[in-house]
């Protein structure tokens, strides 16, 4: 493709690597270094003036580091007369605060959904998914799993928590029947854990045969990985947009879906001024 420029950023190259493949395209020359002092130099090391620029940073590990390093990403490629210059966060920070502390964008921005990449994994690994439902473990991820167990014609139910103080719960009740069935937990992110592993037990004494959670973002900090190996989880399928390699060797329930194929043909279709909307409810191959 002409005219495009794609970079990456410190906090996943490997994503990165995988989208520039994706596209046939060379991963953009950058060298990011810290001053003594601890600022964040970002030196670009090839000419972007004219060219379409997207540059890969996800919001995780070090998150402020990142984020400020993406911001003078973003300012180094327009100072050096970059045509365009697009931000591709496959994990926004920052978006966990209260609704009314997010600001709103005097930009144009395409919101990209793991659904259809997810919809595709339960088919081609769970054998008994026409016989599953669909869990959310809180109310607020109802919109989420109907969405889901619509799209594969199954039932859905929810948990719903009573929560006293943020990463603490303190009642669960489960809304719906999983009895004899497959129980599949959907969630946009997982990090501490605790919710989804409490989750999990209240599940297979309701009946579940067997329990999934399928997260979009796995954080997985803190006593993440000991609670997951310790809950009866056939697998805990997260997407690549944090790296997950390490916590991978201490946990072998984990399992991911590759979504960068989803970011290169957002980029392609941005760049080519095509409709980004096919995305929501299609793979690309």
């Amino acid at each position: 493709m002409p005219n495009i420029k794609i970079f990456s950023g410190s906090s996943h190259p490997d994503l990165g690597q995988k989208i520039s493949d994706r596209l046939g395209l060379e991963l953009g020359k950058v060298v990011t270094k810290k001053f003594s002092n601890q600022e964040t130099c970002v030196e670009i090391g090839e000419s972007v003036r004219g060219e379409d620029v997207y540059i890969v940073q996800s919001g995780c590990g070090e998150i402020n580091d990142n984020l400020m390093e993406l911001l003078i990403m973003i300012n180094a490629c327009k100072i050096a007369s970059a045509s365009r210059v697009t931000a591709v966060i496959p994990c926004f920070p920052y978006a966990r605060q209260d609704k009314k502390d997010k600001g709103f964008f005097d930009i144009p921005v395409d919101n990209l959904y793991a659904e259809p990449a997810v919809l595709k994994w339960i088919k081609e690994n769970i054998n008994e998914w026409k016989n599953c439902t669909i869990v959310s473990p809180d109310a607020g991820g109802a919109k989420r799993v109907t969405s889901i167990a619509d799209r594969l014609n199954v039932d859905f139910a929810l948990i719903h928590k009573e929560r006293k103080k943020a990463n603490e719960v303190d009642r669960m009740v489960l809304v719906g029947d999983v009895k004899d069935r497959v129980a599949i937990l959907v969630d946009d992110m997982a990090d501490t854990c605790g919710t989804i592993c409490h989750a999990a037990d209240k599940l297979v004494s309701a009946g579940a045969t067997k329990v999934y959670a399928i997260l979009t973002h796995g954080i997985f900090s803190g006593p993440a990985i000991t609670r997951i190996n310790n809950a009866c989880f056939e697998a805990v399928v997260v997407t690549n947009t944090i790296p997950q390699e390490d916590k991978m060797k201490h946990c072998s329930k984990i399992q991911v879906i590759d979504i960068s194929m989803i970011l290169a043909e957002a980029i392609r279709r941005t760049h080519n001024g095509e409709s980004v909307s096919y995305l929501f409810s299609h793979v690309p191959l």
